[in-house]
């Protein structure tokens, strides 16, 4: 069981170089109790909802020993909310969590979707380190979206149980290093998203859409 450290919102939208214009990565601390709900936590704004945001990425949560990982490679804290998350965890492993798995935080409960996938915006967000994207690609330590399948209030404090787990074994990070590992991973991706396209065909989980494309790619390629 891990534990809630900070809850993030927006501080303000910021001027982005991408296609959208402005990006709401600029998350911060706030004090109390939030309600999730099913586009995320209330007040909070996701301006690129194609990319990241609409239900299946509501919620993103990195985890404080993840974070740690990266102070010496930026040479800096990295500080609740940086990397753009709402939930900073302790004691949970975030980028280990199975895809479909359901945690209950507060009075609501989430589920685990998909790995998130670095991009330039988050690479200027941190004042664009030499090859971030690759970097971060390559540590694996994705953290994890999640859509709210019970929306309620959570707030720093607050335990993270883990309430329930699919039998499929596939890990946000685990898929994540497989898909982005090239021809040598094919074979290893494709079994993955066999399992996972098994787990939703028997009702275990709901693939998003995100992971329906990949995981077809994958079986497809292999």
């Amino acid at each position: 069981m891990g534990e809630v450290l900070a809850v993030c919102r927006v501080h303000q939208l910021l001027p982005d170089a991408g296609t959208v214009g402005v990006t709401a990565i600029d998350k911060r601390p706030v004090a109390g109790r939030v309600r999730a709900g099913r586009y995320g936590l209330y007040a909070d704004v996701q301006a690129d909802r194609a990319n990241h945001g609409g239900e299946d990425q509501a919620v993103y949560a990195y985890a404080a020993e993840d974070a740690a990982f990266f102070e010496p490679e930026l040479d800096r804290e990295v500080t609740p909310g940086l990397f753009g998350e709402n939930l900073r965890t302790g004691g949970l492993d975030v980028s280990g969590a199975l895809v479909g798995e359901r945690w209950r935080i507060g009075s609501a409960v989430l589920e685990v979707t998909q790995p998130r996938t670095p991009c330039a915006t988050f690479a200027r967000r941190l004042g664009s380190p030499p090859r971030w994207v690759r970097r971060f690609t390559e540590a694996g330590r994705t953290g994890a979206y999640l859509r709210v399948v019970e929306p309620g209030d959570l707030g720093a404090g607050d335990a993270v149980e883990v309430v329930s787990s699919p039998g499929h074994g596939v890990s946000v990070a685990g898929w994540f290093a497989a898909w982005n590992a090239g021809p040598s991973g094919f074979a290893e991706a494709a079994r993955m998203a066999a399992a996972l396209r098994a787990a939703a065909d028997d009702g275990e989980l709901r693939l998003s859409p995100d992971m329906e494309s990949r995981t077809a790619k994958a079986v497809a390629r292999a």
